[in-house]
């Protein structure tokens, strides 16, 4: 309540706030702000608000349609890294080199180059001279006005529409909701499985002054745990699990694992939070004082690269990105888009 209070006293920065970000992308609208075209295709994937909209899912959602008729690259500003400029992947990379979510990529798909660069128009020229990959997904960078894409896949969340929201700090946008427009598809992320068509409709009817294809996803966990246990995800319910997240939103996996019926503890950092070793030897304490044989240490796909080297015992429960309906309408379209 302290915290909804302090943003709204906050309310005059937020017009300020807006006033910058619209007067930015008018001038780029214009010309008096120049953005850089590329010949190779470029998709990018981003929203209006801060927080997490499910762009990693939706990025391997793309690297999984793309990689076995391109030749294809992400590029990503790798938050939170210790290295600075371009730097371009390889298996002697950590996430505090380069982001835990490029690394990710990196690490779950052999056949894509993945590079870091916060200067995204430098970082698509060393990456298509570099690399000569014909295809280019754009992770985070729906703001990212000096590059003009060649597609663009705006995300929004189904419980945080952007419609519903208001600009940094009163809110969470980061710019204007008239930033939809430059969208050439609206995906509605993280549906729950109990969406109904009263819910769609609705979500359609706030969409709809946009004039964008809107589509429906939702996040599905795999089956079974990778890492340093394999299990089938039924089988948690059988352990005492130590949960570690450091994400945006932990809550659907909170759900997911209750759903399960999976006894927990968890506990949560900030998002792409860098473990230092003095919360390491908390972790494994903590784990350590678990009285059961049958315990297990576990955690998300995006922390477990930023873990997996200081705790060897940790597991990890991946998800992907599903279309509620219409998935190959989408592929369809983005597929066009490209040629």
């Amino acid at each position: 309540m302290l915290m909804k209070f302090i943003r709204f006293l906050l309310f005059p920065i937020a017009i300020i706030y807006d006033l910058v970000t619209r007067v930015r992308n008018y001038f780029f609208d214009i010309g008096i702000f120049r953005h850089q075209t590329f010949k190779t295709p470029i998709i990018v994937v981003g929203n209006l608000s801060v927080g997490g909209t499910g762009k990693t899912p939706q990025i391997e959602y793309l690297i999984r349609l793309f990689k076995d008729s391109f030749k294809t690259a992400v590029l990503s500003r790798g938050y939170k890294r210790k290295s600075e400029g371009f730097v371009l992947l390889n298996k002697h990379h950590s996430a505090l080199d380069v982001g835990d979510e490029p690394l990710q990529f990196f690490k779950k798909f052999n056949d894509i180059n993945v590079a870091v660069d916060a200067d995204r128009a430098s970082g698509i020229s060393k990456l298509i001279n570099q690399t000569a990959s014909d295809l280019i997904l754009l992770d985070d960078a729906y703001q990212h006005r000096k590059v003009k894409g060649s597609f663009y896949i705006l995300l929004t969340k189904f419980d945080a529409l952007f419609t519903d929201d208001f600009l940094l700090p009163t809110g969470n946008l980061r710019e204007s909701k008239l930033g939809a427009n430059r969208a050439d598809v609206i995906i509605v992320t993280k549906c729950p499985d109990t969406f109904t068509e009263d819910q769609k409709s609705s979500i359609l009817n706030k969409l709809k002054k946009y004039k964008k294809e809107v589509f429906f996803t939702s996040i599905s966990y795999n089956k079974k745990t990778e890492g340093y246990t394999t299990l089938v995800v039924d089988e948690l319910a059988n352990y005492e699990i130590l949960l570690i997240t450091g994400i945006a939103n932990s809550k659907p996996l909170l759900n997911f694992l209750n759903e399960k019926n999976v006894n927990f503890k968890h506990l949560e950092y900030a998002d792409h939070h860098h473990f230092t070793k003095k919360e390491i030897t908390a972790i494994k304490s903590e784990f350590s004082n678990i009285q059961t044989s049958k315990k297990m240490l576990l955690t998300t796909e995006k922390d477990y690269v930023r873990l997996k080297d200081s705790i060897e015992n940790i597991s990890y429960l991946g998800i992907q990105t599903s279309f509620v309906d219409r998935e190959n309408e989408f592929n369809a379209i983005v597929k066009r888009s490209i040629q």
